[in-house]
């Protein structure tokens, strides 16, 4: 659990899952130019490389190759286990 909250804390690869969640199964040059272009981050394709093997190794990404291409995709089981272990309750009146 410890890798998912390590590939949780850069920005870059949080922006990286938010592209993959508005639209997934993109290639790394899809990627990279919708992190220049949306936000702004000016990365080399190596270093976003090397942020989506960190997501991969927490699980966070799976990759599948097709031809040439190699397809990123968001996987959000990691995440459940973090909430099954700390679940969210709703808060009662009172409750700040």
């Amino acid at each position: 659990m410890s890798d998912v909250f390590h590939a949780l804390a850069a920005p870059a690869r949080r922006a990286i899952l938010d592209e993959l969640k508005e639209r997934n199964g993109q290639t790394l040059f899809e990627i990279c130019t919708r992190l220049t272009m949306k936000h702004g981050l000016e990365m080399s394709r190596q270093a976003i490389s090397q942020h989506l093997d960190v997501l991969e190794s927490a699980g966070l990404v799976v990759a599948r190759r097709d031809g040439r291409y190699k397809f990123h995709y968001l996987d959000t089981t990691p995440l459940r286990a973090i909430l099954e272990r700390w679940p969210v309750r709703p808060r009662t009146e009172g409750q700040k």
